[in-house]
C-alpha cells in the first residue's frame, strides 16, 4: 500500500470555498500519485478559525470555539473526499468542545475511509501549553481501527513520546503520529518517539507535521517539521528505520510504499523480537536493585 504524509502549511482562508479548494487540491494530488492513506498533522484544523475573521483567529479562546463549530462541516468535506478519491484520510486534528467530556475542548483527530466510515481519536496526554493557557482536557480512550489497509492506531504528537501508550496499540500495523511542534527540538522529540514506537511494536509509524508561519493564531504560530515514514531497522526495512522523509519545513507530501507482509514477517522472524519479548521486562524493572560502589 502507498502512504502519503503531509508537511502542511496553514492558510488564512477567507471563505469556505477557499478551504474546500485547498483541501481538495491536497487530496487530489496524493490520490493521483497512488496514495491509499493520507495523513494530515495535528492542529491543521486551526486554519478554519480565520473563516470567522482575523480578530477571532487571533484570540485563543475565540479561535478554539470557532474551529470546533466548523468541524462538523469539515468532517462532511473530508468524508466526501475520502469517498470521491477512494482513499483513507486522517484529517488534521483540532479543538472540539464535546459536552460528553466536559466544558473544555479535546484535541481530536478523525479517520475517514472510502466507504464512509469514520473513527475518532482524542489526544491523551497534554503538553504544558495545552494545559495552560489553552486549558484543553484529555479525551476519550485509545482505539484500534480495523480497516481494509490493516489495523491503524493514532498517537497525537506528545502522545507518541509515551511507550505505554504505544504498547497499548502494539497490535496495529500502522501507527499515525500527527504533530505540531514549534521548535526543531520538539520535532525531534516526536520523531524519536515515532521511531521508537515502530521499533518496540515492529510496525510502521507515519509522522505528519504542521509547517510554516501562522502567527495569526496562537495555537499554530510558527511550526517546524516534515513528513516521515518509519519502520523497525530490521529485516524487510531500511537499516536506518527511515522508509521515507521529506525536507525540513518544505510543504508537500512524502510518499512510501509499505508491504503489510513485511510487518508480519519482521514480527514473526526478525533478527530481534521486541514486540514478543516486551513482557520479559516484567519483574526486572521493579524493584530496581541498589548497589553502592565506593
Amino acid at each position: 500500500m502507498k502512504l502519503a504524509t503531509a508537511a502542511y502549511p496553514l492558510t488564512p482562508v477567507q471563505t469556505w470555498a477557499d478551504y474546500t479548494s485547498k483541501l481538495t487540491e491536497w487530496v487530489q494530488e496524493a490520490a493521483s500519485n497512488g496514495a491509499e492513506l493520507l495523513v494530515f498533522p495535528e492542529y491543521a484544523a486551526m486554519e478554519l478559525a480565520m473563516l470567522d475573521g482575523p480578530d477571532v483567529a487571533a484570540d485563543l479562546e475565540s479561535s478554539l470555539h470557532a474551529v470546533s463549530a466548523h468541524m462538523v462541516n469539515a468532517d462532511v468535506l473530508h468524508a466526501d473526499l475520502a469517498t470521491r478519491f477512494n482513499v483513507h484520510i486522517l484529517a488534521g486534528s483540532g479543538p472540539v468542545f464535546d459536552p460528553a467530556l466536559g466544558p473544555r475542548p479535546v484535541n481530536r483527530a478523525r479517520l475517514f475511509t472510502p466507504t464512509g466510515a469514520v473513527g475518532i481519536q482524542d489526544k491523551q496526554i497534554l503538553t504544558r501549553w495545552e494545559r495552560d493557557p489553552m486549558q484543553a482536557v484529555p479525551g476519550g480512550p485509545l482505539r484500534i481501527f480495523e480497516t481494509s489497509l490493516g489495523r491503524i492506531g493514532i498517537l497525537i504528537c506528545y502522545d507518541c513520546e509515551f511507550p505505554l501508550l504505544g504498547r497499548a496499540l502494539s497490535d496495529v500495523d500502522l501507527l499515525l503520529a500527527p504533530s505540531c511542534t514549534e521548535a526543531l527540538s520538539g520535532y525531534w522529540r516526536v520523531r524519536i518517539g515515532a521511531m521508537s514506537r515502530a521499533l518496540e511494536s515492529q510496525c510502521v509509524s507515519v509522522m505528519a507535521s504542521l509547517v510554516g508561519d501562522a502567527r495569526w493564531n496562537e495555537v499554530a504560530d510558527v511550526t517546524t517539521g516534515n513528513g516521515g515514514i518509519f519502520g523497525p531497522p530490521d529485516v524487510g526495512f531500511p537499516d536506518t528505520g527511515v522508509i521515507a522523509e521529506g525536507l525540513l519545513n518544505a510543504p508537500g507530501w512524502t510518499y512510501a510504499t509499505v508491504d503489510p507482509a513485511a510487518i508480519a514477517h519482521v514480527r514473526a522472524d526478525g533478527r530481534v523480537l521486541n514486540r514478543t519479548h516486551w513482557a520479559e521486562q516484567d519483574g526486572r524493572a521493579d524493584p530496581v536493585a541498589a548497589q553502592r560502589l565506593r
